[in-house]
């Protein structure tokens, strides 16, 4: 192709998205579904101008922006937090995987010609799209909801499943070999040491080479350290029979603690973005509305059948491991469509012939139109979750800031808050406080006090709440990455507001401070300034003697208790 032709057909495809998104978006039905219309409009199948005919390999170069997506979720997700979450990924997800697979399987057997095709079918159809979901989430700010959290246990387990579904195939197959000829317990033993090594790569190695090119001032070397561990993380798992996206979750999970975080983030979240796009327009090129139209009813009928039971069992696990009505709807129906990587087992399948023509299109098209449907389902289940939603009325209300009010704003209402709040009532200063706990926002209130659920490390949240208006903000809450997050966030949309906030110990001060925080008071270190000055009244010490010492250790902002911190350290190393 010419510069000329290249240039009209980019014209083209950004031209047909834009309007297809706004359209969307201004229906109420997200982006997602707008870009795979662009996708269907300018795809092979469609009768107007076409792009290309190459769809598999347009789908392939922007599968990386998945892998990207993921990348940035193993930012949020430190490994303690993966760790807490082991019951809802190994149970949750394992429970999700084998009841759908097996009804599916159930279903298959009476249009397959045989009972292990039915098996592979229903195994496969059983996995749901990481990245529909996961976009998704981050779209509406659920990444770290009840649902949110539940939907990534469940995709997590489904990534980890892939090695025993790579390796059914072949078997099946009875021919040929899709795992370089190792047997299912070698592919394993690949797998988890692959895991391992990319681990310890991720966690020793990277941090080292940023902090070499972070000090050097070397930004642009920094950003392709950035990618080449994500690509090389992305690599070491597609060779050990593994997602790429798996890989590349790994590596930002461990470089979650990094002092580089954020700047990792702003670095790569660009070209996620811009990826993720054409990447939903690739698989809207792969819907093909004929193949649909020669059998439309049979079609129909697997479609409503397949989806419908995923989110039958899925709502009833739920429900049955105590989730609340409300979540398990908005669990269920968010992963009712099937996975991207259908397309790549069906196409494994249908090389080794395991499945027939005939098979592979149906499920191709099944896969294409379930992703089609996905925004319109999750609309639906959004309504029936608030009708099942048991959370008072006055509490599930968004926060709307009033014009006249002016005030402090309180991120966190624990401990700490709560009794900010209390000397602020006090003093009739008016404030306004979020929290992410139902239950201390249902004691605010309570109370009598303006407290909202609501997430501050939400960039759209807190653009919406008045920052415009405060005075002070007063960042609380426990999680000194939460709390980074809450202030850099803040200092983005406001320059010259003043943020307060506690911390933990010096370490995590000096974090805050970096991330735009005005001033913030290390708990540890104010907890034994106090114990010493009560230790010294005891001891016969006079009132001045013992505020001028206090004035001493907080003087230059606790420079001499951040001295003698690094000491101790120093001698503990």
């Amino acid at each position: 192709m010419t510069n000329s032709e290249i240039l009209t057909s980019t014209l083209y495809l950004f031209t047909v998205a834009t309007l297809l998104v706004a359209l969307s978006k201004k229906l109420g039905l997200g982006s997602i579904l707008g870009l795979l219309i662009a996708g269907i409009i300018v795809g092979p199948h469609s009768i107007g101008p076409i792009l290309t005919k190459e769809v598999e390999s347009v789908r392939h170069i922007t599968e990386f922006g998945v892998v990207l997506l993921l990348f940035v979720i193993g930012l949020e997700m430190q490994p303690k937090k993966l760790w807490s979450m082991r019951k809802e990924v190994f149970g949750l997800g394992s429970a999700q995987i084998l009841l759908s697979g097996f009804f599916i399987f159930l279903y298959s057997i009476f249009y397959t010609s045989s009972w292990h095709v039915s098996l592979l079918v229903g195994l496969t159809f059983a996995l749901s799209s990481t990245a529909f979901v996961m976009q998704i989430l981050q779209e509406k700010g659920e990444l770290y909801s009840p649902m949110g959290k539940s939907s990534f246990a469940i995709l997590l387990m489904q990534d980890l499943a892939v090695v025993p579904l790579l390796a059914l195939v072949p078997i099946l197959a009875e021919k040929g070999s899709l795992t370089d000829g190792h047997s299912i317990w070698q592919q394993f033993l690949i797998a988890i040491g692959s895991i391992v090594a990319l681990t310890v790569f991720a966690k020793y190695i990277v941090p080292k080479l940023l902090d070499f090119l972070a000090r050097n001032k070397n930004r642009d070397a920094f950003f392709f350290s950035v990618i080449l561990s994500v690509v090389f993380a992305a690599w070491t798992m597609e060779h050990a029979g593994l997602s790429m996206a798996l890989g590349a979750f790994i590596m930002g999970m461990m470089l979650s603690n990094s002092q580089y975080h954020y700047q990792i983030q702003a670095s790569v979240e660009p070209y996620k973005g811009l990826l993720m796009t054409l990447f939903f327009v690739a698989v809207g090129m792969s819907i093909d509305l004929n193949a649909m139209l020669d059998n439309p009813f049979v079609l129909l009928q697997h479609l409503i059948v397949i989806m419908g039971i995923k989110i039958v069992v899925l709502f009833a696990i739920m429900l049955y491991m105590g989730y609340n009505r409300s979540t398990a709807v908005s669990v269920s129906f968010l992963l009712a469509q099937s996975g991207e990587f259908g397309f790549v087992l069906f196409g494994a399948a249908k090389a080794l012939g395991v499945i027939s023509d005939e098979l592979f299109v149906a499920a191709i098209t099944i896969i294409s139109f379930s992703m089609l449907l996905t925004p319109l389902v999750v609309n639906l289940s959004e309504k029936l979750a608030q009708k099942l939603d048991t959370t008072p009325i006055e509490i599930k209300s968004a926060y709307v800031p009033e014009d006249s009010w002016e005030g402090v704003i309180i991120a966190g209402y624990g401990r700490v808050g709560r009794l900010v709040g209390t000397m602020l009532q006090q003093a009739n200063v008016p404030f306004v406080a979020f929290d992410m706990d139902i239950e201390r926002v249902e004691l605010g209130q309570k109370e009598g006090r303006q407290v909202y659920y609501g997430e501050l490390s939400n960039l759209d949240f807190i653009a919406q709440i008045g920052l415009d208006k405060a005075k002070v903000v007063i960042v609380t809450v426990d999680n000194h990455h939460s709390a980074a997050k809450i202030v850099s966030h803040i200092r983005t949309l406001h320059p010259t507001l003043r943020i307060l906030s506690r911390t933990n110990n010096m370490k995590t001060r000096d974090l805050l401070l970096k991330h735009g925080a005005s001033w913030a008071m290390p708990e540890s270190s104010e907890g034994s300034l106090r114990l010493g000055a009560e230790a010294l009244h005891s001891l016969g010490r006079s009132r001045e003697e013992v505020i001028e010492l206090l004035t001493f250790f907080r003087k230059d902002d606790y420079e001499t208790i951040r001295r003698l911190h690094d000491g101790i350290n120093g001698n503990i190393k």
